[in-house]
Formats: C-alpha cells, structure tokens, sequence
C-alpha cells in the first residue's frame, strides 16, 4: 500500500494541469510516479521536463533506453519501473521472450555491440558507480559508443535510479 496519496488531476492548479496535459498525451494516462511528484509542482516539472529530455530525444534507441531503465530497476528492485518499462517495451514490439532475454542474458539480446556495451556500462554504474574501469569505458569506445552516448546512457540510468529510491520510499503503486 501507498504510504503518499497521489493528487487527483481534477483538483490541480494550471501550472500542474498543463504538465499533466502532455504527460497524457505522452502516455496515454497520467501514471502515478507524476501524480506523486504533484504534490511538490516545481519537482513535477523538473522530473518531467528531465524525462521529456532523457527518453524522448537524443541518439539512442528508445529500445536501448527502456532496457536500461528496466536492467537498473530490477538491479534497484523496483517493481513500478520494472513493469511499467517492461511494458514501455512491450508497447514498441519487443516481445516476452526477447524482454526475458535482455533481463537474463543480455550478450544473446538483439543489439549491436554498442548498444550492449552502453546497456552493461550504465548498469555498472548503477551498481558500483566507482569500480567501472577504464576498460570497460575503452569497450563502449572500441564499439562505437561517443561522448554523447555515454552520458546518454548515464542519463538514463541516472533518472531511474533517483525514480526508483523515490517510488520505493513512498511505496507508489503502479497505475
């Protein structure tokens, strides 16, 4: 059970309602991570201004993204963003069973070696931020990955790593 109450966005000033109305539009429905963050405006914007940014522009793959998200949430055990990315992936034709290789044995995943070196770097830095080696930086390099897909894929790890302490903390429940 939720230890927050989320804001029903029928009682929201414009500032909120705005925020809300492209957040619908993005996905649909506006999901509770964002009616959390409502209680605090300046924060709700910030965050989805930062996943506007993140996930919905850039180099990467929205693919390579969403498996990041969900690699570091499961890594972070947040089962909100495990399944509301599972089903980020599932809403761009990944199926199951690739999903479920992705999560078990990524060297198998339909991806190019960039894309798994990033994938496995931004994983690492979740885990153990201070022992990614030069090496494994040097790999994402020699296949390909730049600057800007480095910090791409840092990024991405960084956004779900700070949703998934929060969503955790405040136990929001998926909706």
């Amino acid at each position: 059970m939720s230890r927050i109450s989320t804001v029903d966005p029928t009682a929201v000033d414009n500032q909120v309602t705005e925020i809300f109305a492209e957040i619908h539009t993005a996905f649909g429905r506006i999901p509770n991570l964002f009616k959390t963050y409502a209680h605090h405006p300046p924060l709700l914007e910030a965050n989805w201004y930062k996943v506007k940014r993140v996930m919905m522009e850039g180099v990467l793959p929205r693919k390579v993204k969403e498996s990041i998200a969900v690699l570091v949430s499961k890594d972070n055990s947040c089962s909100y963003c495990i399944a509301a990315h599972e089903g980020a992936l599932q809403s761009i034709g990944i199926s199951s069973e690739e999903i479920n290789i992705i999560e078990t044995d990524l060297d198998r995943a339909d991806f190019t070696d960039k894309e798994k070196a990033l994938i496995k770097l931004a994983r690492k830095a979740n885990s153990s931020p201070l022992q990614v080696t030069d090496e494994e930086l040097g790999a994402a390099r020699t296949a390909g990955a730049t600057d800007a897909e480095l910090v791409e894929a840092m990024g991405v790890m960084e956004v779900f790593t700070a949703f998934n302490k929060f969503l955790d903390t405040l136990q929001v429940e998926l909706g």
